[in-house]
Protein backbone atom coordinates (compact mmCIF):
# COMPACT_ATOMS: atom_id res chain seq x y z
CA UNK A 1 0.00 0.00 0.00
CA UNK A 2 1.18 3.63 -0.71
CA UNK A 3 0.57 5.80 1.83
CA UNK A 4 1.32 8.86 -0.16
CA UNK A 5 3.41 10.43 2.44
CA UNK A 6 6.18 10.90 -0.30
CA UNK A 7 6.86 14.81 0.40
CA UNK A 8 5.70 15.30 3.51
CA UNK A 9 8.14 16.57 6.10
CA UNK A 10 8.01 14.83 10.06
CA UNK A 11 8.92 16.02 12.96
CA UNK A 12 9.32 13.03 16.41
CA UNK A 13 10.56 14.30 19.19
CA UNK A 14 12.39 11.52 21.60
CA UNK A 15 13.87 9.90 18.28
CA UNK A 16 17.49 8.89 18.92
CA UNK A 17 16.02 5.06 19.92
CA UNK A 18 13.43 3.18 20.88
CA UNK A 19 9.46 3.52 19.17
CA UNK A 20 10.80 7.05 17.72
CA UNK A 21 13.55 5.61 15.84
CA UNK A 22 11.58 3.01 14.97
CA UNK A 23 8.98 5.72 13.17
CA UNK A 24 11.63 7.70 12.12
CA UNK A 25 12.10 4.34 10.03
CA UNK A 26 8.67 3.39 8.98
CA UNK A 27 8.31 7.40 8.02
CA UNK A 28 11.86 7.30 5.78
CA UNK A 29 10.52 4.16 4.36
CA UNK A 30 7.54 5.37 2.91
CA UNK A 31 9.35 8.75 1.54
CA UNK A 32 9.06 11.30 3.96
CA UNK A 33 11.26 13.83 5.26
CA UNK A 34 12.22 13.32 8.96
CA UNK A 35 13.26 15.36 11.69
CA UNK A 36 14.55 13.71 14.67
CA UNK A 37 15.00 14.85 17.97
CA UNK A 38 17.44 13.77 21.08
CA UNK A 39 18.43 15.29 24.45
CA UNK A 40 22.14 14.59 23.60
CA UNK A 41 23.45 16.88 20.37
CA UNK A 42 26.29 13.16 19.79
CA UNK A 43 23.71 10.55 20.10
CA UNK A 44 21.17 12.98 17.99
CA UNK A 45 23.64 12.90 15.29
CA UNK A 46 24.49 9.14 15.83
CA UNK A 47 21.20 8.50 15.06
CA UNK A 48 20.65 10.59 11.83
CA UNK A 49 24.25 8.79 10.51
CA UNK A 50 22.62 5.65 10.91
CA UNK A 51 19.28 6.56 9.30
CA UNK A 52 20.91 8.55 6.19
CA UNK A 53 23.33 5.18 5.86
CA UNK A 54 19.75 2.64 5.94
CA UNK A 55 17.97 5.33 4.10
CA UNK A 56 20.45 7.05 1.52
CA UNK A 57 18.22 9.17 -0.51
CA UNK A 58 16.01 10.47 2.18
CA UNK A 59 16.01 13.71 4.07
CA UNK A 60 16.76 13.16 7.35
CA UNK A 61 18.16 16.42 9.62
CA UNK A 62 18.08 16.42 14.09
CA UNK A 63 17.92 18.86 16.39
CA UNK A 64 18.99 18.00 19.79
CA UNK A 65 17.51 19.37 22.87
CA UNK A 66 16.71 18.36 26.43
CA UNK A 67 12.76 18.91 27.30
CA UNK A 68 13.32 19.67 31.15
CA UNK A 69 15.45 22.74 29.65
CA UNK A 70 13.01 25.54 28.93
CA UNK A 71 15.67 27.91 26.45
CA UNK A 72 16.52 24.43 24.34
CA UNK A 73 13.39 24.12 23.96
CA UNK A 74 12.71 27.01 22.77
CA UNK A 75 15.41 27.06 20.23
CA UNK A 76 14.24 23.70 18.58
CA UNK A 77 10.54 25.49 18.36
CA UNK A 78 12.29 28.09 16.45
CA UNK A 79 13.88 25.70 14.22
CA UNK A 80 10.75 23.85 13.44
CA UNK A 81 8.84 25.44 10.04
CA UNK A 82 6.83 23.42 7.32
CA UNK A 83 6.24 20.29 9.32
CA UNK A 84 3.02 18.23 8.02
CA UNK A 85 3.32 15.56 10.51
CA UNK A 86 4.01 15.70 14.43
CA UNK A 87 4.89 13.24 16.13
CA UNK A 88 4.57 13.52 20.33
CA UNK A 89 6.56 10.72 21.23
CA UNK A 90 9.37 12.11 23.89
CA UNK A 91 9.08 10.78 27.47
CA UNK A 92 10.06 9.24 30.69
CA UNK A 93 9.39 6.62 32.81
CA UNK A 94 10.01 4.77 35.98
CA UNK A 95 9.03 2.60 38.98
CA UNK A 96 8.14 4.53 41.73
CA UNK A 97 6.47 4.10 45.03
CA UNK A 98 3.52 6.50 45.31
CA UNK A 99 4.92 7.67 48.75
CA UNK A 100 8.32 8.33 47.39
CA UNK A 101 7.33 10.25 44.62
CA UNK A 102 7.56 14.09 45.73
CA UNK A 103 6.36 17.30 44.06
CA UNK A 104 9.94 17.80 42.20
CA UNK A 105 9.18 14.07 40.20
CA UNK A 106 5.29 15.09 39.75
CA UNK A 107 6.50 18.66 37.44
CA UNK A 108 9.48 17.06 35.80
CA UNK A 109 7.41 14.32 34.96
CA UNK A 110 4.51 16.88 33.54
CA UNK A 111 6.96 19.18 32.36
CA UNK A 112 8.84 16.34 29.87
CA UNK A 113 5.61 14.27 28.80
CA UNK A 114 2.91 16.40 28.82
CA UNK A 115 4.41 20.12 28.00
CA UNK A 116 6.74 18.90 25.35
CA UNK A 117 3.79 17.92 23.28
CA UNK A 118 1.86 20.96 24.28
CA UNK A 119 4.72 23.20 23.26
CA UNK A 120 5.13 21.43 19.69
CA UNK A 121 1.62 21.26 19.13
CA UNK A 122 0.82 25.02 19.65
CA UNK A 123 3.47 25.75 17.68
CA UNK A 124 2.95 23.63 14.51
CA UNK A 125 -1.02 23.51 14.85
CA UNK A 126 -1.22 26.99 13.45
CA UNK A 127 1.05 26.18 10.44
CA UNK A 128 -1.11 23.00 9.85
CA UNK A 129 -4.19 25.33 9.41
CA UNK A 130 -2.73 27.54 7.51
CA UNK A 131 -1.96 25.09 5.02
CA UNK A 132 -5.04 22.93 5.60
CA UNK A 133 -3.35 19.99 6.42
CA UNK A 134 -1.70 17.92 9.22
CA UNK A 135 -0.69 15.30 11.20
CA UNK A 136 -0.31 15.19 14.97
CA UNK A 137 0.07 11.95 16.96
CA UNK A 138 0.57 11.29 20.62
CA UNK A 139 2.08 8.69 21.71
CA UNK A 140 0.67 7.60 25.02
CA UNK A 141 0.17 4.47 26.48
CA UNK A 142 -2.36 1.86 27.82
CA UNK A 143 -0.68 2.88 31.21
CA UNK A 144 -2.60 6.08 30.79
CA UNK A 145 -6.41 4.59 31.23
CA UNK A 146 -5.29 1.43 33.75
CA UNK A 147 -2.78 3.41 35.27
CA UNK A 148 0.29 0.93 36.93
CA UNK A 149 0.01 1.42 41.14
CA UNK A 150 3.84 1.90 40.78
CA UNK A 151 3.82 4.13 38.05
CA UNK A 152 1.14 6.81 38.77
CA UNK A 153 3.45 9.73 37.91
CA UNK A 154 3.81 8.08 34.85
CA UNK A 155 0.04 7.15 33.71
CA UNK A 156 -0.76 10.39 34.93
CA UNK A 157 1.25 11.98 32.12
CA UNK A 158 -0.25 9.04 29.45
CA UNK A 159 -3.74 9.99 30.46
CA UNK A 160 -3.08 14.30 29.95
CA UNK A 161 -1.59 13.27 26.50
CA UNK A 162 -4.98 11.71 25.45
CA UNK A 163 -6.57 13.81 27.20
CA UNK A 164 -4.79 16.95 24.68
CA UNK A 165 -5.41 15.06 22.15
CA UNK A 166 -9.35 14.78 22.41
CA UNK A 167 -9.62 18.77 22.96
CA UNK A 168 -7.14 19.46 20.11
CA UNK A 169 -8.72 17.10 17.79
CA UNK A 170 -12.11 19.04 17.93
CA UNK A 171 -10.09 22.30 16.24
CA UNK A 172 -9.65 20.89 13.01
CA UNK A 173 -13.71 20.30 12.19
CA UNK A 174 -13.92 21.14 8.63
CA UNK A 175 -10.03 20.68 7.76
CA UNK A 176 -7.54 17.58 6.22
CA UNK A 177 -6.15 17.67 9.57
CA UNK A 178 -6.20 14.78 12.33
CA UNK A 179 -5.42 14.76 15.39
CA UNK A 180 -4.87 11.03 17.15
CA UNK A 181 -3.50 9.32 20.42
CA UNK A 182 -2.05 5.51 20.29
CA UNK A 183 -1.98 3.81 23.66
CA UNK A 184 1.02 1.38 23.26
CA UNK A 185 1.14 -1.75 25.01
CA UNK A 186 4.32 -3.12 27.31
CA UNK A 187 6.60 -2.87 24.07
CA UNK A 188 10.88 -3.66 23.99
CA UNK A 189 11.83 -0.33 23.92
CA UNK A 190 15.45 0.39 24.51
CA UNK A 191 15.05 1.76 28.31
CA UNK A 192 12.77 -1.28 28.66
CA UNK A 193 15.70 -3.38 26.95
CA UNK A 194 18.55 -2.00 29.27
CA UNK A 195 16.33 -2.60 32.28
CA UNK A 196 15.81 -6.28 31.49
CA UNK A 197 19.09 -7.23 30.64
CA UNK A 198 20.15 -6.10 34.41
CA UNK A 199 17.51 -8.14 36.03
CA UNK A 200 18.40 -11.03 34.28
CA UNK A 201 21.93 -10.40 35.10
CA UNK A 202 21.24 -10.18 38.80
CA UNK A 203 19.19 -13.46 38.36
CA UNK A 204 21.48 -14.97 36.51
CA UNK A 205 19.05 -15.94 33.56
CA UNK A 206 19.05 -15.95 29.86
CA UNK A 207 17.66 -12.42 28.59
CA UNK A 208 14.79 -14.71 26.75
CA UNK A 209 13.90 -16.15 29.70
CA UNK A 210 14.16 -13.22 31.94
CA UNK A 211 11.65 -11.28 28.96
CA UNK A 212 9.21 -14.43 29.51
CA UNK A 213 9.26 -14.06 32.86
CA UNK A 214 8.69 -10.30 33.16
CA UNK A 215 5.44 -10.58 30.52
CA UNK A 216 3.74 -13.59 32.69
CA UNK A 217 4.17 -11.92 35.63
CA UNK A 218 2.96 -8.48 34.60
CA UNK A 219 1.22 -9.03 31.45
CA UNK A 220 0.06 -12.69 31.81
CA UNK A 221 -2.76 -11.76 29.26
CA UNK A 222 -0.98 -9.66 26.41
CA UNK A 223 -2.26 -11.96 23.32
CA UNK A 224 1.02 -11.59 21.31
CA UNK A 225 2.70 -13.43 24.55
CA UNK A 226 5.41 -11.38 24.10
CA UNK A 227 7.14 -7.54 24.54
CA UNK A 228 5.68 -5.64 21.75
CA UNK A 229 8.27 -4.64 19.06
CA UNK A 230 8.89 -0.95 18.22
CA UNK A 231 8.55 -1.00 14.68
CA UNK A 232 4.69 -2.73 15.70
CA UNK A 233 3.72 0.63 17.45
CA UNK A 234 5.72 2.82 14.34
CA UNK A 235 3.36 0.44 11.60
CA UNK A 236 0.26 1.96 13.12
CA UNK A 237 1.95 5.33 13.44
CA UNK A 238 2.93 5.51 9.72
CA UNK A 239 -1.15 4.31 8.88
CA UNK A 240 -1.96 7.80 11.08
CA UNK A 241 0.60 9.85 9.21
CA UNK A 242 -0.73 9.03 5.86
CA UNK A 243 -3.27 11.46 3.70
CA UNK A 244 -5.48 7.84 4.05
CA UNK A 245 -6.18 7.78 7.50
CA UNK A 246 -8.06 11.09 7.03
CA UNK A 247 -11.43 9.13 8.56
CA UNK A 248 -9.74 8.58 11.31
CA UNK A 249 -9.67 11.76 13.96
CA UNK A 250 -10.04 12.60 17.37
CA UNK A 251 -9.44 8.65 18.46
CA UNK A 252 -7.12 6.75 21.11
CA UNK A 253 -6.02 3.45 19.14
CA UNK A 254 -4.90 0.78 21.07
CA UNK A 255 -1.87 -0.94 19.87
CA UNK A 256 -1.68 -3.02 23.25
CA UNK A 257 -2.74 -6.72 22.58
CA UNK A 258 -5.41 -6.87 24.25
CA UNK A 259 -3.74 -5.77 27.45
CA UNK A 260 -6.33 -3.27 28.20
CA UNK A 261 -9.96 -5.04 29.15
CA UNK A 262 -11.93 -2.31 27.32
CA UNK A 263 -13.85 -2.12 23.96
Amino acid sequence: MDLKLKGKRAFISGSTQGIGFAIAQQLLEEGASVTINGRQKSKTEQAKEKLQKQFPNTQVSAISADFSKKEEVENLLNQLTDIAILINNVGIFEIEEFKNINDQDWYRYFEINVMSAVRLSRKLFPQMQNNNWGRIIFISSESGVNVPENMIHYGMSKAAMAAIANGLSKLTKGTEITVNTILGGPTYSDGVAATVAQIAETQNLELEQMKNAIVQQTNPHILLQRFIDPSEIASLVAYLASPLSIATNGASLRADSGVLKTI
